[in-house]
């Protein structure tokens, strides 16, 4: 049985009782999974040669052309903890030390263990393996970013309750398109962000994907939330993603930028009312961080990722009354958006995929940017809570399932694919732009 089809059917909840029955227990998906790590763990260290590591993963870096983050974890501290990477098909292998952390949280303990690779050449093919003392992983490949175009995964909320249905979204998009180059996840990636069994089946259930591919995480609302469903500052997430780096330390891995072909992506952290406790300044800093990072940018396309949505929507299914308009946080960073020029704007938080059309200046406006909430990728749904916003334009086929896009860009379009799991379509939405000598922003039809 394949690993992952074994951990498949841990996840189920099913357990050998005494009379030699299987039965389900409700609730036991992450905690058995996470005993079966830590056995297979145990025999493997004493038995065999390969060093055995658990969430192997590659992080999206500034510039990808010549850079890539390779972190994993352990559950005994490897000190000596190292990473080997080599063109594919070459013999002439580089190492690099690792920053090693001892990480407790959810009382537990693990070892997170970060290299980074600075010296890539463009537009090449590279295998990479990991280990400590005499110990390796299994070698894995990675490509650096060539040309302007290239193909990315978008991955709205995975949070869920059993991480199947996200894993097997998450594979279904990563079978239709292995070409893809690296993913985004839109936030919300797990339901508690304190549950380290749930981060374990986040990871699980994307594995080999991100053991091949970078993925560059969003923070929201849920990697903020303890055991207790307080707010707490995001320690798993800020530990177990190594993201490009800020100039103000006290906001590393909360918000970030990266260039792929010719497109900035600008990853902003939504969580001001959470974290206002704690970084009583947040908003502040960040919103002089975006003015600063959108200035400096030389790249043909901006586009901006963050969590919580910039509409306000009325409900359909609740009491309380609530008046379509603008979010908080459309009030604060549209603005800006406009200000800037920015192409695309992808949100996701509502577990909806919308597609509002170009926006300026709070109205319809072509020449605004394009607007789109993502929609869900994990099995946490809101059926028929949200009405129909007056901006938006095409709405997923309700009630919601989960679902994921696919951006690809070339020269002079950006293109935004919504697809149910099946591998039908929902929506399609691009950008064409032609600089120097016009700029022309277009919707097409829906397809």
């Amino acid at each position: 049985m394949k690993r992952r089809d074994f951990l498949k059917w841990l996840s189920a909840g099913f357990v050998l009782t005494g009379a030699g029955l299987y039965t389900f227990v409700p609730g036991t998906r992450q905690t058995l999974t996470s005993l079966f790590r830590r056995v297979k763990a145990a025999v493997l260290y004493r038995l065999a040669d390969k060093a055995e590591v658990f969430n192997l993963r590659q992080i999206i870096t500034a510039d990808s052309t010549a850079a890539r983050t390779i972190m994993w974890q352990s559950e005994a501290d490897e000190k000596d903890a190292v990473l080997e990477y080599r063109l594919k098909n070459t013999s002439d292998t580089h190492d690099i030390k690792t920053e090693n952390k001892e990480f407790t949280d959810d009382r537990t303990t693990t070892y997170i263990h970060t290299a980074s690779i600075t010296d890539l050449q463009p537009g090449k093919i590279y295998e990479y393996r990991v280990g400590y003392n005499e110990k390796r992983s299994d070698w894995h490949d990675f490509s650096t970013a060539g040309a302007d175009s290239f193909k990315a995964m978008i991955f709205p909320d995975s949070q869920s309750s059993d991480y199947t249905v996200w894993g097997d979204t998450a594979q279904a998009a990563w079978k239709s398109n292995p070409d893809a180059q690296f993913f985004i996840n839109m936030g919300d990636l797990v339901d508690n962000g304190e549950d380290h069994n749930q981060w374990n089946a986040w990871f699980d259930a994307v594995g080999d994907i991100i053991q091949t591919i970078p993925a560059a995480p969003i923070m929201g609302n849920h990697e903020t939330y303890n055991l207790e469903w307080k707010v707490r500052m995001p320690a798993a997430y800020l530990q177990l993603f190594s993201l490009p780096g800020v100039a103000s330390p006290q906001y590393q891995n909360q918000y970030y930028s990266f260039d792929y072909g010719n497109v900035h992506f600008t990853v902003l952290n939504t969580q001001i009312a959470e974290l206002a406790q704690f970084q009583p300044d947040l908003l502040e800093d960040e919103l002089a961080w975006l003015k600063s990072d959108m200035a400096d940018t030389k790249q043909k396309w901006k586009v901006i990722l963050m969590h919580k949505d910039v509409l306000q929507y009325g409900f359909q299914k609740r009491p309380e009354p609530r008046q379509e308009g603008f979010s908080d946080e459309g009030k604060v960073f549209m603005p800006l958006f406009d200000q800037y020029n920015v192409d695309v704007v992808l949100t996701g938080h509502l577990h909806t995929y919308r597609n509002r059309g170009h926006i300026r200046n709070f109205r319809r406006d072509g020449s605004g940017p394009l607007y789109i909430i993502t929609g869900v990728a994990g099995d946490v749904r809101y059926p028929d809570l949200w009405k129909r916003h007056a901006l938006d334009q095409t709405i997923a086929p309700q009630p919601e399932t989960d679902n994921y896009m696919i951006m690809t860009a070339d020269q002079n379009t950006l293109t935004f694919s919504s697809f149910l799991p099946t591998g039908e379509k929902i929506d399609t939405a691009a950008v064409t732009k032609y600089l120097p000598f016009r700029q022309d922003r277009q919707n097409p039809p829906n397809m």
